[in-house]
């Protein structure tokens, strides 16, 4: 038995090790492809640091950049970072399986148990069907976003240029990623210019929604359709905890901010800051204008993140509901932490006050380091790491004012909030298989 979990864990080991390098292959063949003249709109070479920054905001699926995506980068440019969101939000492990299959060759039970820890599937068994599911459904969901935007785009860009438009903004909102083409209105404008087009504002957040459920939430809900107490506990606590998520950030800022504009453009500011501070990175308002308690509760909410197994990135939804129930079980003063009549395993408790531990920690340590580098206030720099880490790509407005340390610092939090801290931890040690046991002693806490 101890011969089979050793190789347990080195396999896990290795799926972590994989799934790491994948997405720096990724990036760094993004960032060469787009240092090319051809990449940019006067065709000239852009700087390695400017088109790594991009490709890791690209294939982290953020949205943060230092070049304007409409008017800096040429239509091959665009294609290079559109091509980067779509793997970076299914996975590069999901894409090679998906290459390898078209190709004719045998997956085996490595290449199954990677993908298995790469969209966080409960079991190995069925990963091909799942694998096939998911790919059937994300071209699904983004088409239709892109047939709806295009009345719009169309109006708006022309025909031709419209389709490119629609698309764009369907695969980059599904995939969570936040980047647009807005900027040929004004630079950096993000989604402004439509934040009084409910149509426009609907279709962007379901889109951003959907991506965000995770996929296996998506098979759960088609398997068992309304039958809600057929769901796997995942799912149920998926959709309370983003339901939740959802309504009362969109209450709070109702009331918090936008209070001079017209009653439609506040309920709909409201309701799209509250989807789209969870990872998407599309922005309908001024955020550097927002007041500190809702830049602050917009930073909790980047960081909280979208759910296990989806294109978001962040702490995970499932990651915070089992740190409130684990906190209600004990304000209770029971043994056990249980939701809809199940118990919660220990190890997934200690995983979740990990991941917590390690979020909080970056977060923080490393606001405070942007903030002395760059002289600037604090909670502008906590705003900018937090959106990073979570992979929420919204911003105040300095990070293309940054400097070459802290870009560096943002870089490293996007690629940690995309892949997952403890993914990373994962792959740099491998497990350690003593069963032995110190002596217990309590201490006080609290």
């Amino acid at each position: 038995m101890k011969k089979n979990r050793v190789k347990k864990n080195n396999h896990n080991h290795n799926s972590f090790r994989v799934i790491s390098i994948g997405f720096i292959i990724l990036i760094l063949t993004g960032a060469l492809l787009l240092m090319l003249p051809i990449s940019s709109q006067n065709r000239t070479v852009t700087s390695f640091k400017d088109t790594l920054f991009t490709a890791v905001s690209a294939s982290c699926v953020t949205g943060l950049v230092v070049k304007d995506t409409a008017t800096h980068w040429s239509l091959f440019g665009q294609v290079v970072i559109l091509t980067m969101i779509q793997i970076g939000g299914m996975g590069v492990i999901t894409i090679g399986l998906m290459i390898t299959r078209l190709s004719g060759k045998r997956i085996g039970l490595g290449f199954r148990g990677m993908m298995q820890d790469s969209i966080s599937a409960p079991q190995v068994g069925g990963i091909l069907n799942l694998t096939k599911f998911i790919l059937k459904m994300t071209a699904l969901f983004e088409l239709t976003g892109a047939a709806l935007l295009y009345p719009i785009f169309c109006r708006d860009f022309g025909a031709i240029k419209g389709i490119w438009y629609s698309l764009f903004h369907s695969v980059s909102a599904f995939c969570n990623a936040g980047f647009d083409l807005m900027g040929v209105k004004e630079p950096f404008s993000s989604l402004t210019s439509y934040g009084d087009n409910v149509y426009v504002n609907t279709v962007i957040m379901l889109l951003i929604i959907i991506g965000g459920i995770g996929f296996l939430t998506w098979d759960d809900v088609i398997q068992h359709r309304h039958h809600f107490k057929k769901y796997r506990l995942q799912t149920k606590i998926v959709l309370f905890t983003t339901a939740v998520l959802l309504l009362l950030p969109a209450v709070f800022f109702f009331f918090a901010e936008y209070s001079d504009e017209p009653l439609k453009e506040r309920i709909l500011h409201s309701s799209f800051q509250s989807v789209t501070a969870r990872t998407a990175g599309f922005n309908t308002a001024d955020f550097s204008i927002m007041r500190e308690p809702s830049a602050m509760l917009m930073t909790v909410l980047m960081l909280i993140g979208g759910c296990s197994g989806s294109t978001a990135g962040g702490m995970k939804t499932s990651t915070v509901a089992v740190l409130f129930l684990s906190a209600l079980s004990v304000f209770r003063r029971k043994n056990d932490v249980e939701c809809f009549n199940r118990r919660i395993s220990a190890d997934t408790i200690r995983t979740a006050g990990a991941i917590l531990f390690m979020y909080i920690s970056l977060f923080l340590s490393t606001g405070i380091a942007v903030s002395l580098i760059e002289s600037l206030p604090l909670t502008s720099c906590l705003f900018e790491t937090g959106s990073a880490l979570g992979t929420a790509g919204l911003t105040v407005g300095i990070t293309t004012s940054l400097s070459l340390p802290s870009h560096i610092i943002l870089m490293i939090l996007m690629f940690a909030g995309r892949v997952g801290g403890l993914t990373l931890i994962y792959a740099a040690f491998a497990s350690n298989n003593d069963v032995s046991r110190l002596p217990q002693e309590k201490i006080t806490v609290g």
